[in-house]
């Protein structure tokens, strides 16, 4: 059941930022609750994806263990670890129940903060560098992968998915060379936030004292 949950968020997110990419070159308008739907979902999907790892994981583990897989993917099955004694949480304070369900598996590095932020800003460079299309559309699309790629790199197994923002950062150094729209002050700006974004990419971030299996090797 959690791969399905994560087969519903993670694709859906993607096809939500995918909407309000398509939205300026085809509509010429932005929805605002589009917006609105579509910032919760990508929220959703850090917080998903290691659960779905971890689920990868056991159904992996469990039929080498010799279980059959179809049954293990619907109905579970034992735990496969030899600790199996059981915990009780429920007299942990309620804010700290809070804090891990919010921190769990999913961190804020100021690096991937200020990608998103600046994601954000591509988005509305009209107003803010006097952006004009085709260029503008071109901000725009950017602006929503990288928001999208470092939200989804706040999730510690998910890390290594913001080097995609190096290969944006490059991009939108180059764009007001490639494509019209541009004025002077703008065109440093670009190339300004081009090479802020390569260098907020590159740092892997704080990691929290979790684990996650063979994996971790994958957390760079």
């Amino acid at each position: 059941m959690v791969l399905l949950f994560g087969l519903l968020i993670i694709p859906l997110g993607v096809v939500s930022v995918s909407f309000i990419i398509i939205q300026p070159p085809m509509i010429g308008a932005l929805c605002t609750l589009c917006i609105v739907q579509t910032a919760v979902t990508i929220v959703m999907v850090p917080f998903s994806i290691d659960e779905v790892l971890a689920s990868c994981q056991f159904l992996y583990r469990a039929t080498k263990a010799g279980e059959p897989f179809w049954r293990t993917f619907w109905c579970g099955g034992p735990a496969l670890s030899e600790n199996q004694t059981p915990t009780t949480d429920l007299d942990r304070p309620v804010a700290e129940i809070l804090r891990e369900f919010v921190t769990g598996g999913v961190n804020f590095p100021w690096t991937l903060v200020a990608s998103a932020a600046l994601g954000g800003v591509l988005m509305v460079t009209p107003l803010v560098l006097g952006t004009e299309t085709p260029l503008y559309f071109s901000d725009h699309i950017s602006g929503c992968i990288v928001i999208l790629v470092a939200v989804t790199a706040m999730a510690e197994v998910a890390r290594s998915v913001r080097l995609l923002n190096v290969a944006f950062g490059a991009w939108i150094a180059l764009s007001p060379f490639l494509l019209e729209g541009a004025n002077g002050a703008g065109t440093a700006g670009y190339v300004a936030a081009g090479l802020v974004l390569i260098g907020l990419s590159l740092p892997r971030g704080k990691r929290s004292q979790e684990h996650y299996g063979g994996w971790d090797r994958a957390i760079v």
